[in-house]
């Protein structure tokens, strides 16, 4: 029987292809590989580099001529290259389902005018990896890694729910990498007194159970408390949704246990950089109020812009909305480059 959330899956790939993206795999250590949609001139680039081989020199004479005219090409072409350079974007996934799927109404309004790149999480898509370590900070240190790999020199890091959790760490570890920050729906870290308040507050027993539903009434549950607007949706897409974007339960779980820190080892990063927090009104997951409480800790570089009439899934939700606010930030940042 065919599997129609499945089935969209190529469908997805045709587009994001089509948009100038291809999947690579970036192995960051043995055992530990980072699935992500790159740039295809990155792709490229690095097959390029890859395949070119050994230049012999010219020994009939002695050179010195050659190698100015070789200094003025590399010269021009690195004066090109700059000029012809777009800005990284990094989008970062939630927990709910991997990059390309959670991105999927953005990328196609940013390949034009920036270097987009879609990583999948460990755990998520083909992201992997042998290590003991599921904290967000082990996340944000192999995504740096893996961007290095792609000689990503700076980046905005775009971050959705879990997803910001990994961009708020990525931006304090490295912050000569993440230059500016966008983030919906998530905080600092997942403190005890926050996942309790939540938890208790959606009527939920665990972090598991909210996000990692078992059962189509567990879905529709997760999808009630994530979207302002109510859906409907046959039972058998519920269905299949759950056999395809649940996966590796057992290491999904440990990350939700990776994630929760006690309240007195919770601090606010010393962040530098230029923030959007970027909310849902009706966010039911992450409400308004701590987005709020966030910006005043953040500072003033950090601003806040809420959409009406969405939830915790905004850029699902209201897609034109999110994007027209995403680019305006986004072109600000880009300016503000130019000037530099």
């Amino acid at each position: 029987m065919v599997n129609w959330v499945e089935a969209q899956e190529p469908i997805l790939h045709w587009l994001v292809r089509g948009a100038g993206l291809r999947q690579q795999t970036i192995e960051i250590e043995p055992g530990t590989v980072i699935s992500m949609w790159v740039p295809k001139e990155k792709v490229m680039a690095a097959e390029k580099k890859a395949t070119n081989k050994e230049v012999v020199p010219d020994l009939s004479s002695d050179g010195s001529c050659d190698e100015e005219e070789d200094k003025r090409k590399k010269k021009k072409k690195k004066q090109r290259g700059k000029e012809k350079e777009k800005p990284a974007v990094v989008l970062v996934h939630g927990f709910a389902a991997e990059g390309i799927v959670t991105w999927q109404f953005q990328f196609g309004v940013l390949v034009s005018q920036y270097e987009v790149y879609i990583p999948d999480l460990f755990f998520f898509g083909g992201s992997t990896t042998a290590a003991a370590d599921r904290s967000p900070a082990f996340q944000a240190e192999c995504l740096a890694a893996a961007l290095d790999k792609l000689s990503v020199r700076r980046c905005t890091a775009v971050g959705f729910s879990y997803g910001g959790m990994v961009a708020f760490k990525m931006a304090e570890l490295r912050p000569d990498l993440v230059r500016s920050l966008v983030v919906s729906g998530s905080v600092f870290a997942m403190t005890d007194s926050i996942s309790r308040a939540t938890l208790d507050q959606l009527g939920f027993a665990s972090s598991s159970e909210l996000l990692m539903p078992e059962s189509i009434k567990g879905l529709k549950a997760l999808l009630s408390v994530s979207m302002h607007k109510k859906l409907w949706f046959p039972d058998f897409l519920y269905k299949d949704y759950l056999e395809v974007m649940f996966s590796n339960r057992k290491e999904r779980a440990e990350l939700l246990e990776g994630l929760v820190i006690s309240n007195k080892d919770a601090k606010v990063p010393p962040l530098d950089q230029r923030i959007l927090l970027l909310w849902g009104e009706n966010d039911n997951i992450f409400n308004l109020e701590l987005a709020k409480d966030m910006k005043e800790q953040l500072g003033e570089k950090t601003t806040l812009q809420s959409i009406k009439k969405a939830g915790h899934l905004l850029h699902v939700e209201r897609p034109c909305a999110y994007n027209r606010h995403l680019k305006k930030f986004l072109a600000l940042i880009k300016d503000e480059g130019t000037e530099e």
